[in-house]
Formats: C-alpha cells, sequence, structure tokens
C-alpha cells in the first residue's frame, strides 16, 4: 500500500458528498455520539459496493442498463425521502428539548441505506483500486480487498471528524432556532439536489 493510495483516499472522502451531508446534519441536530453511529452506518454502507467492486460484479451493472436503472432510482427515492423528512419533521436534524427519540440503530441505518443505494460506489471501486495494484502480486483480489478495507477505515476516521467538527457548533445554533431552520432546508435541498444529479447520470 502506498502512500499515494493513502493520500488520494483521504481526498476523495473529504470531498462533501451524500455522506458528508448527512454526517454534518447528524452532528448538528444530535451531538457527536449520534454522529459517531451515523458515522459506522455510512462505512458499513460502503462494503457491497467495495466487495462488487473487487469481485466485477459492477460489471453486472454496467452491462445491464434495468439493473442500473432500478438500483439508482432506488437511491434517488432515498435521497428525496431523507429531504421530505428533514422538512417534514426534522428528526434527522432536530435539537429542540421535544425532539422525537430517534435510536441509534436508526441514525446508522439511515447512513447505510445511503451508500448501499448508490450504484455509483460500485464503479468507483473498480475504477479506483485497480490504479494501485502492485505489479507481479499473485493475488490482486487480496490485495484490492485490503485496499478496500484500508479506504472504509479513512471514511470511518475522516466521517467522525466531521460529525465531532459539526457537533461544536450545536450549542451555537440550538440558542437561535431560525439558524437551525435554515440549516434544515439548505441540508434538504442538497439531498434534493444530489438525488436529481443521480437521477440524470447515465
Amino acid at each position: 500500500m502506498s502512500l499515494e493510495f493513502l493520500l488520494t483516499s483521504t481526498v476523495v472522502v473529504l470531498l462533501p458528498g451524500t455522506g458528508v451531508i448527512y454526517m454534518i446534519a447528524i452532528g448538528l441536530g444530535r451531538g457527536w455520539r449520534a454522529s459517531i453511529f451515523a458515522a459506522i452506518g455510512c462505512t458499513i454502507g460502503i462494503l457491497p459496493a467495495a466487495l462488487a467492486g473487487v469481485l466485477g460484479l459492477s460489471a453486472v451493472l454496467h452491462t445491464s442498463a434495468i439493473a442500473f436503472q432500478v438500483i439508482k432510482y432506488l437511491g434517488v427515492a432515498y435521497l428525496f425521502f431523507m429531504a421530505w423528512n428533514m422538512l417534514r419533521d426534522g428528526s434527522t436534524l432536530s435539537v429542540t428539548a421535544d425532539q422525537k427519540p430517534v435510536s441509534m440503530f436508526r441514525t446508522a441505518l439511515n447512513g447505510t441505506m445511503l451508500n448501499i443505494l448508490n450504484p455509483k460506489l460500485s464503479f468507483f471501486f473498480m475504477a479506483f483500486l485497480p490504479q494501485f495494484l502492485t505489479h507481479g502480486t499473485a493475488s490482486h483480489t487480496r490485495e484490492m480487498l485490503i485496499l478496500a478495507a484500508v479506504f472504509m477505515a479513512l471514511t470511518m476516521i475522516i466521517f467522525v471528524a466531521y460529525g465531532i467538527c459539526a457537533s461544536l457548533a450545536r450549542h451555537y445554533v440550538i440558542s437561535r432556532p431560525r439558524v437551525m431552520l435554515w440549516f434544515r432546508r439548505t441540508f434538504a435541498a442538497t439531498f434534493t439536489f444530489l438525488g436529481m444529479r443521480l437521477a440524470l447520470s447515465d
């Protein structure tokens, strides 16, 4: 495993995406403990895509337009659901005293589903990991599994950091309900945008 792989993976994980937006929302809305469970969920959600990329199953999605479209629109629907949920009752991003209790399991499950229902992740692993394989290695599958595991570990660490940093601003937001309202609207709009972008992808 090269330093180049670690640096490139770190940059990729740091880039704003669905997972990062979710982590910031959870950190602001429910604090650092919930953000840890959210990070665990997002990391677990990477596993199916990583295995699909390593084992070449993403090729099935690439050659089967129907399979890709089904998974894609499930992901689109879930992103729209997350956006609607934020606007409807704010349970994902609620810091009021009478907030509806949201279990840590549900917090993790939402993060898992966000990544599982993203068909582009399997393509990403199939295109990303082979660049860092060692020439002459007897088992490329084993090496790719190790690289995928390291990528997931980096995701976990960076996502927890995102959540904790967001949670530091939580008390500031609690005392300003209008700020939280605009955060909710912004995150809902962001999830809607990500859903529309996924819907328009080929």
